[in-house]
């Protein structure tokens, strides 16, 4: 197996990783599953995975290598980390939120964040929003009061809070 960068996320599942990997690869176009893992005999007093069951799913979002691991239950997702989607209008904003969304957590929507049904935090990013925080003027500060009221972000709104 080759990955296409030195850096990828490892993702932790009880056991949920080809699951997990095959509904993302569902969203993302240009996604593929790379390679399945399988637990073995080997170290099964440590793992207690029987084998032949799912280790690791290497997988590929829109390009983005990841590995989805079957660790076990100990381990759960956190919102100190989050993957983000950027996207060009209300319309792909949409897409990724309404796919994403489903079997999440609803009390996670603020500024645009969410918890998909496995607990992994995203946040869907408009791209023009990062113009719009570049600088700290009164613009700026008036998208981001916008913002703050927001779970699913309206990009609308948005801009013509920033716009005044």
């Amino acid at each position: 197996m080759e990955f296409s960068q030195k850096i990828a996320p490892c993702l932790w599942f009880d056991s949920e990783a080809e699951e997990a990997a095959n509904y993302y690869c569902g969203i993302f176009r240009k996604s593929r599953i790379v390679d399945i893992s399988r637990y073995t005999e080997a170290g099964k007093e440590t793992h207690k995975k029987p084998p032949g069951s799912v280790l690791m799913v290497a997988f590929e979002l829109d390009g983005q290598t990841f590995t989805a691991l079957n660790g076990g239950p100990i381990f759960k997702f956190t919102e100190a980390i989050s993957l983000q989607v950027f996207v060009d209008d209300q319309k792909e904003f949409d897409y990724y939120w309404d796919r994403l969304t489903p079997g999440g957590d609803p009390n996670s929507h603020v500024c645009g964040w969410l918890k998909d049904k496995y607990g992994l935090s995203w946040q869907v990013v408009p791209k023009k929003m990062l113009d719009w925080f570049e600088k700290p003027d009164e613009k700026s500060q008036r998208a981001f009061a916008a913002l703050m009221k927001m779970g699913k972000l309206d990009i609308a709104a948005l801009e013509r809070a920033y716009h005044g």
